[in-house]
């Protein structure tokens, strides 16, 4: 015993132990900080010097990011496949919109109602996630799979069936006011919607970042390598994936309403399973397991669009054929990407990029 007793730190030594643990993270969360003041400045300033139609975009791309940012947080950090985000993206955009009509119908005016209805949707968003992320703790492999493509397929689907509150196919337009008055008469909308979306998704992305770097991140990756080893550990497996599921859902519940405050409307069609499986395959051509791979896969959420719409211009085709083609070649461009990508750089474009930049810093030393 006194032996024992001999092995054990003193308790004094236990808690200055702890003291370098807390500057690390104050120098994180200010480096984080610093990071998301410089991101902000550089957007707008950007927002100045492009057009109108390229703010547009960038918000888009902003919009998209915070889905794919946490379904890399899910997939890359906590290894659980989902099939569904599109539908947790338009369980996030319906509720925005039923907020954002609900608050027309009573005349209700202010800049606090946007917010407040994002906070809505975040907060749907999260008991939807919440309740998959349950049933999904218990499964694993395909049958997880499963439930999230159900999810993907169910949620469109209850969208049309209680049409008279979602409006069926059609839809239901999102009213949003115009900038603060502040701003100028003349203030560009499309500037204004690349403001607003990219506060969003750098406060999201700065949560996120925090929270990869903490504790909870740490569990997040213990459980992703080995869940046997992180249960001896002490960690509670099927919590610890929970609350990677419900972190995902709200980060995509907030993209999804920030991409129905751009589109100022929302409708089945644009939350298909298509989408569901663009988000898996963007964050894996971009890099899973960092957010800044996900950055890449919003960027070519948005691009690609555009590509296949030049590439059918390009060619002399009918109309009912170059519609066909547009519909079809996106998903085909994003398999040929991902096969050629899972090829030449298994990390993703991210990854790509970190292993130059070792190389360059090698040869410089």
């Amino acid at each position: 015993m006194s032996a024992t007793r001999a092995a054990l730190p003193p308790k004094r030594q236990l808690v200055d132990t702890g003291r370098p643990v807390d500057r690390r993270r104050g120098s994180t969360l200010l480096r984080h900080l610093v990071i998301v003041f410089a991101v902000g400045l550089l957007l707008v300033g950007v927002s100045y010097a492009v057009e109108p139609f390229r703010n547009f975009q960038l918000a888009t791309v902003a919009a998209y990011l915070c889905a794919t940012a946490g379904l890399t947080v899910l997939t890359g950090l906590n290894g659980q496949l989902s099939l569904g985000h599109g539908a947790l993206m338009a369980t996030g955009a319906y509720s925005v919109a039923l907020c954002q009509n609900a608050f027309a119908d009573r005349g209700m005016t202010g800049g606090w109602l946007l917010p407040l209805s994002l906070v809505a949707a975040i907060v749907s968003t999260v008991a939807v996630g919440a309740l998959v992320g349950v049933a999904a703790a218990r499964l694993r492999g395909p049958y997880l799979a499963g439930v999230t493509l159900a999810v993907a397929i169910v949620v469109p689907a209850l969208a049309v069936s209680f049409d008279g509150v979602f409006n069926g196919e059609q839809g239901l337009s999102v009213p949003v006011e115009p900038p603060p008055l502040a701003l100028g008469p003349y203030f560009p909308y499309e500037r204004w919607q690349l403001w607003l979306t990219g506060a969003a998704t750098l406060l999201a992305l700065l949560l996120l970042a925090n929270l990869i770097r903490s504790r909870y991140g740490r569990t997040f990756r213990a459980v992703r390598d080995d869940e046997v080893a992180a249960r001896l550990a002490g960690i509670h497996v099927a919590r610890t994936q929970v609350l990677a599921f419900v972190v995902s859902a709200a980060t995509a519940g907030l993209g999804g309403a920030l991409l129905a405050v751009l589109a100022q409307s929302v409708s089945p069609g644009a939350f298909s399973l298509t989408l569901s499986l663009f988000l898996l395959m963007a964050v894996v051509i971009g890099g899973l397991g960092r957010l800044s791979g996900a950055l890449w896969g919003a960027v070519l959420l948005v691009a690609l669009p555009d590509l296949t719409h030049s590439v059918t211009e390009l060619l002399t085709l009918s109309p009912a054929v170059a519609q066909r083609l547009e519909g079809n070649l996106p998903l085909a461009i994003f398999g040929l990407t991902l096969i050629v990508v899972m090829i030449a750089a298994p990390g993703g474009v991210q990854g790509l990029l970190s292993r130059l930049g070792r190389r360059l810093r090698a040869r410089r030393s």
